[in-house]
């Protein structure tokens, strides 16, 4: 049964997400205050003001929600997957992957979702690279498929390196840009939305599994867990849905880290509450984040990674902080 607690948890964070849909459509460097928002959702009437909401802020809000929704989501299963507190998103190498696809795509001169296309299936490359060279011996483990993932991971940064030094200079930015985390041109298309949806109802329905799974191989096992099959699905999934954040934003770190650590320190330890949780917290986070990267010196903008890293270190560090003093109480 769902504690009472655990509910509380979740209407909360509906609010609190409601709440930052609110702020993000009225952060910017235009004059597009609360007032001006709900007056035109309420009484939509053409002009400057209907056309910055509706085509640029409102977009990136969806995108920022979705692309944080998903690297939470992400980051549970991962932690799961690979039973370690310090798994994220692109410890597996996915993201280095999707950034070569991508830098790649910026030196030849490609823009829009050209570069996003080639984030996703530079991103898809990488999982299978990663998985084959996991499985090439038979004996899959989460520390085989971990230090496979590493190797790869630092293969990609010196690809990525390459790239940077030999590419020109007006080229150069945009490739940063992108590994810093950029929400500027992102947009969530209708597939990266449904990937969001089916991963929330597949986790749902192996919330229970993945519960057992979080103390153990054997004690899932026991309790009648195919643990081989589950962790293949786990693999899958988090990686798909990596590769699509990755595809919308570029490389966007501490969301999929700092966000699971949170809500579990906040009651929420059974997985039907945390995948839900996450993705609400999760997409919440990265909508602030970045309203705050578009309005901290604007008119110029941040990376939103840049921010993202800035909020979730010292938070990361509170957490470890509070989990240590409950170890040794």
């Amino acid at each position: 049964m769902i504690q009472r607690q655990q509910i509380v948890l979740l209407v909360l964070l509906l609010a609190l997400t409601l709440l930052g849909f609110l702020i993000s459509f009225s952060s910017g460097s235009s004059q597009l205050g609360f007032r001006e928002v709900i007056a035109q959702f309420l009484n939509p009437s053409p002009g400057l003001e209907q056309q910055i909401l509706y085509e640029l802020r409102i977009p990136r809000s969806i995108a920022a929600f979705v692309t944080g929704a998903l690297l939470a989501m992400s980051g549970v299963i991962m932690q799961v997957l690979l039973r370690n507190p310090l798994a994220d998103p692109y410890i597996l190498g996915i993201s280095g992957g999707a950034a070569v696809a991508a830098l790649s795509a910026i030196s030849l001169g490609l823009g829009g979702y050209w570069i996003s296309y080639a984030a996703f299936f530079g991103a898809l490359f990488s999982i299978v690279i990663v998985f084959g060279l996991a499985r090439s011996s038979h004996n899959w483990s989460a520390t085989r498929l971990l230090l496979t993932g590493i190797v790869v991971s630092a293969g990609w940064g010196a690809v990525i390196n390459i790239l940077l030094t030999t590419s020109a200079n007006n080229s150069v930015y945009s490739m940063l840009f992108w590994l810093m985390g950029d929400l500027s041109v992102s947009r969530a298309g209708f597939v990266s939305i449904l990937i969001l949806v089916l991963g929330l109802l597949g986790m749902m329905y192996f919330a229970r599994a993945l519960n057992v799974l979080s103390r153990g191989d054997l004690q899932a096992s026991a309790l009648g867990v195919n643990v081989p099959r589950l962790k293949l699905i786990l693999y899958f999934t988090a990686s798909v849905l990596t590769a699509c954040a990755v595809s919308i934003a570029g490389t966007i770190g501490f969301v999929g880290l700092v966000i699971p650590h949170m809500l579990r320190l906040l009651g929420a330890r059974d997985h039907r509450v945390l995948i839900p949780a996450s993705l609400l917290l999760g997409g919440n986070f990265l909508m602030i984040a970045d309203s705050f990267a578009r309005t901290v010196i604007a008119p110029q903008q941040l990376p939103v990674g840049v921010v993202t890293a800035v909020i979730g270190v010292p938070v990361f560090l509170l957490i470890l902080r509070h989990t240590g003093k409950r170890i040794r109480e």
